[in-house]
């Protein structure tokens, strides 16, 4: 428990003696560059097909079609995840980072 509130206060008090201020006004002004990416064809298609089977009445379908539309729509979302240029981080990871950065620090 002495380790944990000593890292705590350790970390409380390195975030503290830092003057913020100081160095935010170091770093000149960023003009920001609308950059409009156009939503490739293939992803439009892939959505548009998964409105459809949004829309659909899947009460009047037997269990073989249902089971062939959940198929669908899986692959359909899983190829969409991986058209992402997205850096997806766990939480587990973001606390071995941080936990990594406070020891090293």
């Amino acid at each position: 428990m002495k380790k944990v509130s000593f890292y705590l206060m350790m970390m409380v008090l390195s975030l503290t003696s830092i003057p913020t201020t100081v160095i935010a006004a170091e770093k000149n002004p960023i003009t920001v560059i609308s950059n409009t990416k156009e939503v490739p064809e293939n992803v439009k298609k892939m959505l548009s097909r998964l409105d459809e089977i949004k829309a659909m009445d899947r009460s009047s379908m037997k269990s073989s079609e249902k089971k062939t539309l959940r198929k669908e729509v899986r692959a359909i979302n899983a190829e969409l995840r991986s058209t992402g240029n997205g850096i997806y981080l766990s939480v587990g990871a973001i606390i071995i980072v941080i936990l990594l950065l406070i020891l090293l620090l």
